[in-house]
């Protein structure tokens, strides 16, 4: 969804932050202000870099549901790559839902996987975005 993230920060003038550990080659975003961050090795060290720099306002887009609950205890905003908008309301239920299904998986049932993004699913993650990146211009 980067490229979908680039339209939305290029059209607003923001930046966008690409965070990641080096494993796979990823272009610069074409913003002003905009960067890659690379981190060094391990589980967690993109998103201890984002938790760390991410600020009230901000959004994250992630499928990473624990990074999504740090990011939103921070004040921060947080979006899946399928459009679902993280908010306190959603992400305990996410957060224990995800807990079963690796309980699950580690007890060999096998639980699939996410459904591919279609259209449908990249018109509801502009949508989102849009709103998200909105409020947080406004303050909200």
């Amino acid at each position: 969804m980067r490229e979908e993230c680039y339209r939305v920060a290029g059209r607003l003038g923001l930046a966008v932050v690409v965070v990641g550990n080096g494993s796979r080659g990823v272009r610069p975003p074409p913003l002003p202000g905009g960067r890659i961050v690379v981190v060094g090795e391990g589980a967690d060290a993109a998103d201890d870099w984002i938790v760390e720099h991410i600020a009230a306002g901000d959004v994250c887009v992630t499928a990473d549901i624990p990074l999504a609950a740090r990011c939103l205890a921070k004040g921060a905003k947080a979006l899946a790559p399928n459009g679902r908008v993280w908010d306190g309301d959603n992400i305990g239920g996410a957060l224990a839902s995800r807990a079963i299904g690796r309980s699950l998986r580690e007890a060999g049932v096998a639980t699939g996987g996410p459904p591919p993004l279609d259209r449908a699913a990249r018109s509801r993650f502009l949508q989102a975005l849009d709103g998200l990146v909105q409020a947080s211009l406004r303050g909200a």
